[in-house]
């Protein structure tokens, strides 16, 4: 029963967001990627919204659901009848009565199961399509014959894409930027950027931006974008990491596509908050530093996590603490044994979560970590109490791991100001709370 309900809902309201499309025409920018989605919708909200009316996607809406509920402007009702009545009722209502609505809409589109986006594409009209990273095994490949199959159903966005359209390729993955051959529509254009030589927009020299005298913890990253000819410099704060500086890049290549001069493309970006559990800076307890990467785990974005990790010099230990890296299938035992032997070489201190994390420690051991910096647990929370008595003044703690992990419980109890999590950690809703 529970199940024909959402399927008659997932049908109603997706009817009503195609027509919505139809009615009050938005320019639409989509994002997909098996990597860094979430942040990248909101650099690129932060540069439209500057000069336009402009709606993205709430939090990660990028589900069969979620989608449809941006493009009406309706909140996720979750198992509540009346709410879902309610949300099918405001549809109607714009469908039928003329009301406000953005000049552009920046939705996140994500694929869960084969034919998620191949089928989305038939009815969403794309002026902009940004495709990030695709790594060689990425998320949700436990659902799909093959990496390949993942990489095609993301690929399924550019027919999307309407004529005179702009497709945005993130350069440095050779099987994102190996997609260009894709491109149907006419007139379209490619723009690509990263930090790979001759990308149309390029990020150099990223370092580490600390607080005035360069002393004292990380406080979030400085680069260099050079676009047409162009070079200036963005800081970000409060994330680190090369991959967390992407999504200002990305943003910057929709803003190119629209032909905005760098200086104001800069200048809006100033605004861009990186989302919660995204390489976000949180001060802990003890002098601790943490780095908030609980929103989900693959293997490419873990490691990605441990090297920028490895760029920090903290007076203390580094500590990594990972839960499981779910949906992936028959790569699982491999790849967590690939992030346990790249944590072996980078922390000092190894605290996992899940069953099959413990491959990572397996790992880890294998690979010179001694047994002793490694702890096991089986519940989040409980590494996460056990941690506060481990960790000491000058730790640098990167907590990461799979959504249904539920890591930020670890961030919660080592945070300096845990009575702030539910504006700074993800998941923090009622229904989250939950379960």
């Amino acid at each position: 029963m529970r199940t024909l309900f959402k399927n008659a809902v997932v049908c109603i309201i997706t009817l009503q967001a195609r027509a919505v499309l139809r009615k009050y025409k938005p320019r639409v920018v989509a994002v997909t990627g098996s990597v860094g989605k979430t942040s990248t919708k909101d650099a690129i909200y932060a540069v439209l919204a500057k000069s336009y009316r402009v709606r993205k996607s709430e939090k990660s809406f990028n589900s069969e659901i979620g989608l449809p509920l941006t493009i009406l402007g309706a909140p996720n009702a979750w198992s509540n009848p009346i709410r879902w009545l309610t949300n099918i009722v405001d549809g109607l209502f714009l469908i039928l009565f003329d009301a406000p609505y953005p000049e552009w809409l920046v939705l996140e589109v994500g694929a869960d199961r084969p034919g998620d986006i191949r089928s989305l594409a038939g009815w969403l009209p794309v002026d902009i399509a940004i495709i990030t990273r695709l790594p060689e095994v990425p998320v949700h490949v436990e659902f799909f014959d093959s990496p390949e199959a993942v990489i095609e159903e993301k690929a399924s966005l550019i027919d999307a894409i309407k004529p005179g359209g702009t497709l945005a390729l993130f350069a440095d993955d050779p099987r994102t930027l190996g997609l260009q051959h894709r491109l149907p529509a006419p007139d379209a254009k490619i723009i690509t950027f990263g930090f790979a030589e001759g990308t149309d927009v390029r990020g150099e020299h990223i370092t580490l931006l600390k607080e005035k005298g360069g002393e004292g913890w990380p406080i979030g990253m400085t680069a260099t974008i050079t676009c047409g000819g162009v070079s200036l410099p963005l800081e970000v704060a409060g994330a680190v990491g090369p991959h967390a500086f992407l999504p200002a890049l990305a943003a910057a290549a929709v803003g190119r596509a629209l032909d905005k001069e760098l200086g104001d493309i800069v200048g809006a970006l100033e605004s861009y908050d990186p989302p919660p559990g995204r390489m976000r800076l949180l001060p802990g307890i003890k002098g601790a530093l943490i780095i908030d990467d609980t929103y989900n785990a693959s293997p490419a974005a873990t490691i990605a996590a441990l090297d920028t990790l490895a760029m920090i010099a903290p007076k203390g230990r580094k500590v990594f603490a990972i839960g499981d890296m779910l949906e992936l299938g028959r790569h699982s035992v491999e790849e967590h044994r690939k992030v346990g032997a790249h944590a072996a070489q980078t922390a000092n201190l190894l605290v996992t979560v899940g069953f099959r994390a413990r491959d990572i420690a397996a790992a880890a051991l294998d690979n010179g970590m001694p047994d002793n910096n490694i702890l096991q647990f089986e519940d989040s929370g409980k590494a996460g109490r056990e941690l506060q008595n481990l960790i000491g003044e000058g730790d640098c703690i990167l907590v990461k791991g799979s959504q249904s992990i539920r890591m930020e419980r670890v961030v919660e109890e080592l945070m300096q100001e845990p009575e702030q999590a539910e504006r700074l950690l993800v998941r923090q809703d009622a229904e989250w709370k939950k379960r």
